[in-house]
Formats: structure tokens, C-alpha cells, sequence
């Protein structure tokens, strides 16, 4: 094998630090503080504003700041008895068979939002057929405000509706709108989604176990 001169080692070595693969650090967004791929956030309620934050900003900044932010407690939760016909759905009028719903304080009513290639798209709920999915599922009323969301998959075949902090949902927007090529979004992102809600169930307590924050 021909050896490059040294000057042309160098110049190979200095170039193929670019094609590295570049590991992005996520920092808490109030401190600065390097942050693990599974970390904290902050809601900003008025803004629908998620913050990456670390444990103490999180802590400090919603006990002493609490009308501004909300922290974000992870929850992932399968509901298992939650029962949605095909006809309760089409009476929401979701015009995909993708969204999260949650109680929006700054609003004073439940939000039905879904991801798209432009990010979180808010569809005009019916709010009486809302009312009378939440009384028939009694588990829809529990949900705390702002920060806890009911993310329905009916993808396909899927029924599946899960009690998720509100980071999980906007994780899935996020995925969407960075991943979506085309008119139909390509091969790989529906890949991904089905990926996305693989990990939701496996995050979920076994069937009559206990959630822990």
C-alpha cells in the first residue's frame, strides 16, 4: 500500500474530521448544564413552550416561577379500558387517526391537537362529543392539565391510546415534521412512528401494575 507524505497525512486527518458523525449536546436551557439524552422539561402553558432543563432548574424554576412554568413529570401509561368506537372518533372530527388531547389552563378547555409535516396542528374538537368520550371513560378527566395528554395511535389497525406526559406527544411531532418526505412521507417515517409507539409500550408498567413518577 503507497504511504502518504506527512504533510498529506495531516491534510487527510484534518479532513475526515468533518465527516465524523457530530454528536449534538443538549444543554438545560437556563443553566447551561449538560444534558442526558433522557432528561427534564418545563412547560411555558401560554406559549405551549417546552424547555429542556435540568433537575435543579426544573425543581427551582416551577416552585418559584409556577405561573409561568409547569414541570413535566414523565408518564407513560397504556389504557388498556379505554374504549373508543369508530363512530366517537369520526364525531371529534380529528382529521387523522393520530392526535393528543389535553386540558389547556391558558385556553380553560381540552385541545385536540396531531403532528404534520409543519409540526403540532390544532383541529377544531367537538367539544360535546369530547364531553361524552371523557363520561364514558371516566380515566379521560384525570389527566393533569397542561402536562398530561391522551395520545390516541388508530394507525392501520392500532387502537391504542395512552396517558403520556406532554413531552412524549411533542416528541412524536418533532420526529414527524424532522423525518416527513414528500406528499406521503416516505418509507422511513412511518418506520419511525412505529418505532416511536414500540417504545411507548415498553416504557408502560406491566398489565395492573403500579405507574411511579
Amino acid at each position: 500500500m503507497m504511504s502518504l507524505p506527512p504533510t498529506d497525512q495531516h491534510a487527510f486527518a484534518a479532513l475526515r474530521q468533518f465527516t465524523q458523525p457530530r454528536i449534538t449536546l443538549e444543554r438545560c436551557e437556563f443553566c447551561g448544564a449538560e444534558l442526558a439524552p433522557a432528561h427534564e422539561h418545563l412547560l411555558e402553558p401560554g406559549r405551549r413552550q417546552l424547555c429542556c432543563c435540568c433537575g435543579a432548574c426544573g425543581v427551582l424554576l416551577a416552585e418559584h416561577e409556577g405561573q409561568r412554568f409547569r414541570r413535566v413529570p414523565h408518564r407513560v401509561e397504556r389504557l388498556a379500558d379505554v374504549q373508543i368506537a369508530d363512530a366517537q372518533w369520526d364525531a371529534l372530527h380529528i382529521p387523522i387517526n393520530l392526535a393528543f388531547f389535553y386540558h389547556s389552563t391558558p385556553a380553560a378547555q381540552v385541545l385536540a391537537l396531531f403532528p404534520s409535516p409543519a409540526g403540532a396542528t390544532e383541529a377544531l374538537l367537538a367539544r360535546e362529543s369530547w364531553l361524552e368520550l371523557a363520561r364514558r371513560n371516566p380515566v379521560l378527566q384525570e389527566l393533569a392539565p397542561d402536562v398530561e395528554a391522551l395520545l390516541v395511535n388508530r394507525m392501520g389497525l392500532a387502537r391504542d391510546y395512552f396517558r403520556t406526559s406532554i413531552d412524549e406527544c411533542y416528541k412524536l411531532v418533532g420526529l414527524i415534521r424532522a423525518r416527513w418526505r414528500g406528499l406521503s412521507g416516505g418509507t422511513e417515517v412511518w418506520e419511525d412512528i412505529a418505532d416511536f409507539f414500540t417504545g411507548l409500550h415498553e416504557q408502560c408498567p406491566p398489565q395492573g401494575g403500579l405507574w411511579h413518577a
